[in-house]
């Protein structure tokens, strides 16, 4: 039996992890959840089974696009799908995200349906 992925949550609001996990949670999905980027990339570097990664563009100390940097220069987690997340919907931030390294992204307030598409897509 293939082993299920693990989609890694980053996020510095502890709603938007709680709503995340409830949604991920209903749909059998395993997951973790870090509050800062510093905290997720240590997550990434002592769980092999992290499939997929939700990360939040706009946090204190280490943005989203110092993490997408960080992840994509390793040789062990550059692979690692990443979906960024992102709550200044503003022109251009899709296009940003994908230019840093991200596979994806989604908009705040989160479609759940879109983001479920995106997820099964990339895991």
């Amino acid at each position: 039996m293939k082993t299920q992925k693990i989609i890694l949550l980053i996020d510095d609001d502890n709603r938007n992890i709680f709503a995340l996990e409830l949604t991920l949670k209903a749909r059998k999905y395993r997951f973790l959840s870090a509050q800062n980027a510093t905290e997720g990339l240590q997550l990434l570097h002592s769980n092999p089974d992290i499939g997929l990664v939700l990360l939040d563009m706009m946090m204190p100390e280490m943005d989203g696009y110092e993490a997408i940097q960080w992840i994509r220069s390793s040789d062990q987690f550059g692979g690692v799908p990443i979906v960024a997340v992102t709550a200044n919907a503003m022109n251009g931030d899709r296009e940003k995200c994908l230019a840093a390294g991200a596979d994806s992204y989604v908009a705040k307030p989160i479609d759940v349906d879109r983001l479920m598409y995106i997820i099964e897509e990339l895991l």
